[in-house]
């Protein structure tokens, strides 16, 4: 059985990603609070919950993809069912969030999330095997139309002789 070191490495990244978001977004929730800033009339108290509450639910997606990945490390199994989604959801919001940061945080951020991005995709086609090996090949081909006769259209064997009764 050979073992995929790629798992391990996306577990390891979506787990450290996902404390890294959820810490980002309490933090921005803490600065919006002190500063006690509005935005275009909006409840500074609202603004200041609902970053940490988006920071709690996507650091909590991107830790349940991170258990994902060291499930399909440990197991040294494809993901299947719900585990498969969400890692083909989380390619899908890499995808998307690389677009968003090249032009707002800067080409390293983006850099970052292809990186990632490319991890997952290599997780998911990595692990996209056949689950039971091919049929072994005769060595000897069959010589004939490929209904079991022979060239010429005899059957194998000649066929019973008829019974009187």
């Amino acid at each position: 059985m050979v073992r995929r070191p790629v798992a391990w490495v996306v577990a390891v990244v979506l787990l450290v990603e996902a404390f890294g978001v959820a810490a980002l977004n309490w933090f921005l929730g803490i600065v919006v609070d002190r500063q006690d800033m509005s935005l275009a009339g909006l409840d500074p108290d609202m603004m200041s919950m609902s970053s940490k509450i988006g920071g709690v639910v996507f650091g909590a997606y991107f830790a349940l993809c991170g258990l994902v990945a060291l499930l399909v490390a440990v197991r040294n199994r494809a993901p299947a069912g719900l585990g498969r989604i969400l890692l083909i959801s989380a390619a899908v919001v890499h995808g998307l969030l690389a677009a968003f940061v090249w032009g707002l945080v800067g080409w390293t951020a983006f850099v970052f999330m292809v990186v990632v991005l490319g991890l997952i995709v290599l997780l998911l086609m990595t692990y996209d095997a056949p689950a039971a090996p091919a049929e072994p090949v005769d060595a000897a081909p069959d010589e004939g139309d490929g209904d079991g006769s022979p060239v010429g259209g005899a059957p194998v064997s000649p066929p019973p002789a008829p019974t009187t009764g």
